[in-house]
């Protein structure tokens, strides 16, 4: 069961594609966050989203906003996706220990192995604002993100 609106955000430290450290709490009191967890690095869907994210990013990456992006790839994988991609946002490495941050957030898939289409808009007091859970194959809708970042 994923995190319910409302509830404080399970902080975490990962591995961005570049190997530095992120924490969830680096943003408290900064910076609203969209958290997005994704299957994995170099599949259609995984790969349209994350491109049309970096299409719009001043929308998702701002002053106000930060954009965090996890799957459950390494971070050699991650550097790989990113550079080819062009994905100039964190990449966060939810690999070791494998999933644990996908399953704070109630999103890993225990019978695949991996995260599935996750988003949780977490305001600068670190509570979740809003969230949309998708199945595997379910691209998600960009414009349900924007909404919710307005309301903020």
């Amino acid at each position: 069961m994923a995190i319910e609106v409302g509830n404080k955000a399970p902080d975490f430290e990962l591995k961005d594609n570049h190997g530095a450290t992120v924490r969830l709490s680096d943003f408290r009191g900064e910076k609203a966050v969209v958290l997005l967890f994704y299957p994995f690095a170099f599949t259609g869907v995984c790969t349209g989203e994350l491109c049309e994210l970096r299409d719009q990013l001043p929308r998702f990456q701002n002053d106000d906003v930060q954009l965090l992006a996890v799957s459950n790839d390494s971070v050699p994988t991650l550097r790989v996706f990113g550079e080819q991609e062009g994905l100039d946002y964190p990449l966060l490495s939810d690999f070791w220990p494998h999933g644990e941050t996908s399953r704070a957030y109630g999103v890993f898939d225990e019978d695949k192995g991996c995260a599935v289409r996750g988003t949780f808009v977490i305001d600068k007091d670190g509570i979740v604002r809003w969230s949309v859970v998708n199945g595997l194959p379910d691209a998600r809708d960009l414009n349900e993100y924007i909404k919710a970042l307005d309301s903020l």
